[in-house]
């Protein structure tokens, strides 16, 4: 599915990065552990995390993530949001939890890792 579809149905916030560009996205991750998104992020996919700091952005862009996405509202902070930007890493948020965010996922066709 592509990303672009999934903001737009999920009507997920974009807090940086261009969420016009062509991805397609088949699997999402959701975890809060960041040496295991490490270990198992995959190219491409969707993650799911409650972290919003800066090795949130990092991992994202290392794993060449296709997005990340923030539950319950939540947002980084300014510096994280300019270097989401200056990498080019896709950053939403939703006031869904992460359970719904996941759900809502898995509805839209997108499989675990």
């Amino acid at each position: 599915m592509q990303l672009r579809q999934i903001i737009q149905t999920m009507e997920l916030k974009v807090l940086s990065g261009d969420p016009d560009q062509p991805v397609e996205v088949g699997m999402a991750y959701i975890s809060d552990i960041l040496s295991d998104v490490m270990a198992r992020g995959v190219k491409g996919a969707i993650w799911i995390t409650n972290q919003t700091h800066m090795n949130v952005i990092a991992i994202c862009f290392f794993k060449s993530l296709a997005a990340v996405i923030l539950p319950d509202g939540l947002e980084p902070d300014e510096s994280v949001l300019s270097k989401a930007r200056e990498k080019s890493i896709l950053v939403l948020s939703t006031t869904s939890s992460a359970f719904e965010v996941a759900g809502r996922l898995y509805a839209l066709g997108l499989r675990g890792l």
